[in-house]
């Protein structure tokens, strides 16, 4: 194995680990987002323990639902953001030599550094041999999870060996409650500390510590507690402790002695409670009783773990016949990020599902349209995980009318970025790096976000004849987006048709035309044909429920019969623009747009994935090619 192999992941021939071998800062990124762990309720990335937010490294845990509200003064605005918390760093475990070296990966040598994620388990195993600048070498293997039976809770086990020479080392164990939202470079600009101070301390428990902090515009609590527990042979051993304190800070320093004959393990085991969980009047103390009393030791809360990821691959496991073993892995480690970001824990909370998971700050952690994905899996496989996520979208079925009348429509429009509430989310100003410009951004106009919830509606409903859904929920939000779409139309009574204007497609490098001056296109055939079948499926929607429920719903929502009526005639009359080829055309005005030199562009830079970034920094816009 070359140098620059003991770097790379290992192809798998077990199609349940994913596995690197050697340590490489420039890939430390991607890794650490591929090996985050969670629950559904929260999640971590797979940085390690020692490690902090220093540009090779990024700590971050992440609660759904937990969002918080910032304002930036950027290029002589005021710009509001709301984010998905960073939450307290739970993982800080650091292993100091007596002369105040850390035993780590930045300042020993790496002898041997091998990263597995267990998928069938959802555990993470990490070993490293690091050798000390005089030459003592430090067997580190930790394993970790984030538990799927108890929600709250998660766990590491640090085994410490060293080889062939005794001595004491130092093993801080804290919770850090300092990190801030700074995972994203492009955001670099905007404010991200969203924590302030509640408490901190030591716990009756001499073992425990526990933190509590809020955010700072939500006033959402978040609590962490921690024990810290040191075992040789199994058995727990008293060791001397002293605790370390400051605001949004506290930890522990455990004075542990080794010996190679004797293997030490540092065990600590956190519970996270927030003021959002049901059943919990006080974070901090639901936090202490988790951690310190009701979760047990590291081998018990993974007892319990694997059993729950044991039963959730029952229900979730999919096998390519034939395939190979890295084909395999691949497919399971898609489905395991899936059943981390979304799992049966998140039956119990008020979450939508974030663009990029629950493992890390891109997008903010907004919610779009990406449900649409995962439903069809999950409404074969957890139905009701599907129902939990769609009543997300009913609960802000209120702000999405209050959006729509705002745009002068009727009906609900559901938002392109949602968050805690249901307001509009988008951001009204977007960086591009490479030119440095900040730039007004047009994407809340991407209107199809309201398909997206019908369609998820009605294929749950396909699959599940949940009637009770349909019944209370379902039929409304159906009918309400109907309504939004038949007002979002004009008649030309020219042509006899109905059309769509104003908006974007899902094509988001075309914000509008080369010729207006304000954003939004006309007649998107995504967007025309997608709300006829909106229409179509609200009149299927009535048709479905006991006639007496429809008209109660008919009569609550004012929909009568000529309304009914113009909805048909939309239905039959929206307007669907083709090219001169017979091809259907993206939007109105397409074929007036220019051709891009695809040639020139792609020996000048490349990689063109980001063209509407290029062209901006060249001072022109996509806008003005087809």
């Amino acid at each position: 194995m070359t140098a620059d192999d003991r770097h790379e992941r290992r192809e798998p021939a077990n199609p349940w680990l994913w596995a690197y071998d050697g340590y490489d800062a420039d890939t430390q990124g991607l890794r650490e987002s591929l090996c985050t762990l969670g629950n559904g309720v929260f999640a971590t990335r797979g940085a390690l323990a020692e490690s902090t937010a220093d540009g090779v490294h990024y700590p971050g845990t992440y609660l759904a639902g937990v969002y918080n509200r910032l304002a930036t003064e950027l290029a002589g605005r005021t710009v509001e953001n709301e984010s998905l918390v960073n939450a307290p760093n739970w993982l800080v475990l650091r292993v100091v030599a007596d002369d105040g070296t850390p035993f780590d990966v930045e300042h020993c040598t790496v002898l041997d550094h091998h990263v597995e994620l267990d998928m069938r388990r959802a555990l993470l195993v990490r070993r490293s041999r690091l050798a000390h600048p005089d030459g003592r070498v430090l067997d580190l293997t930790e394993r970790r999870l984030v538990s799927l039976r108890d929600r709250h809770v998660a766990a590491l086990a640090t085994t410490l060996h060293p080889e062939g020479w005794s001595g004491t080392v130092v093993v801080h164990s804290a919770l850090d409650g300092t990190v801030r939202n700074a995972g994203v470079a492009r955001y670099a600009e905007l404010d991200d500390d969203h924590l302030v101070h509640v408490g901190a301390g030591g716990t009756a428990d001499p073992e425990g510590i526990s933190l509590e902090v809020e955010t700072s515009a939500s006033h959402i609590r978040i609590a962490e507690a921690a024990r810290t527990r040191v075992l040789v042979a199994g058995a727990a051993v008293d060791v001397a402790r002293t605790t370390v304190e400051r605001e949004r800070y506290v930890g522990q320093d455990l004075t542990v002695p080794l010996d190679p004959d004797a293997p030490v393990t540092i065990e600590k085991v956190v519970a996270l409670c927030t003021s959002r969980d049901d059943g919990i009047a006080a974070p901090r103390l639901a936090a202490e009783q988790w951690a310190l009393e009701m979760a047990g030791s590291f081998d018990e809360v993974a007892e319990r773990h694997i059993v729950s990821w044991r039963h959730a691959w029952d229900r979730s496991r999919i096998t390519v016949v034939g395939a190979d073993a890295r084909t395999q892995a691949v497919l399971n480690l898609h489905l395991l990020h899936l059943l981390q970001t979304v799992s049966k824990n998140t039956t119990e909370l008020d979450a939508g599902v974030p663009a990029r998971g629950l493992h890390g700050e891109a997008y903010r952690g907004h919610i779009f349209w990406d449900e649409l994905f995962i439903f069809p899996f999950l409404n074969w496989r957890v139905p009701e995980l599907t129902r939990s996520l769609l009543r997300y979208r009913a609960r802000r079925l209120d702000m999405a009318r209050h959006l729509a009348r705002g745009a002068g429509r009727l009906g609900a429009m559901y938002p392109w970025q949602s968050g805690s509430d249901g307001r509009e989310e988008t951001q009204t100003m977007h960086l591009n790096p490479a030119s440095g410009h900040w730039l007004p951004d047009a994407s809340h106009l991407q209107r199809h976000v309201d398909i997206a919830v019908a369609y998820n509606v009605w294929a749950y409903w396909q699959v599940t004849h949940d009637l009770e859904f349909m019944r209370f929920w379902g039929a409304e939000m159906l009918l309400e987006i109907a309504r939004f779409w038949a007002s979002a139309t004009t008649y030309d009574a020219v042509r006899d048709r109905y059309d769509i204007c104003g908006v974007m497609g899902p094509d988001e490098y075309h914000e509008g035309y080369p010729w207006r001056d304000e954003p939004g296109l006309d007649n998107n055939a995504y967007t025309n044909v997608m709300a006829v079948w909106c229409i179509e499926r609200a009149f299927d929607a009535l048709d479905a429920l006991p006639p007496h429920r429809a008209a109660e719903l008919r009569e609550k929502l004012g929909i009568d019969g000529a309304e009914l009526d113009r909805w048909g005639d939309i239905s039959r009359k929206m307007t669907v623009c083709f090219l001169d080829d017979g091809v259907i055309a993206q939007f109105a005005g397409y074929d007036q747009l220019a051709e891009l030199d695809w040639a020139d562009y792609t020996e000048r830079y490349g990689n063109i994935g980001r063209l509407d970034r290029i062209l901006e920094a060249e001072g022109d816009s996509p806008n003005r090619y087809k």
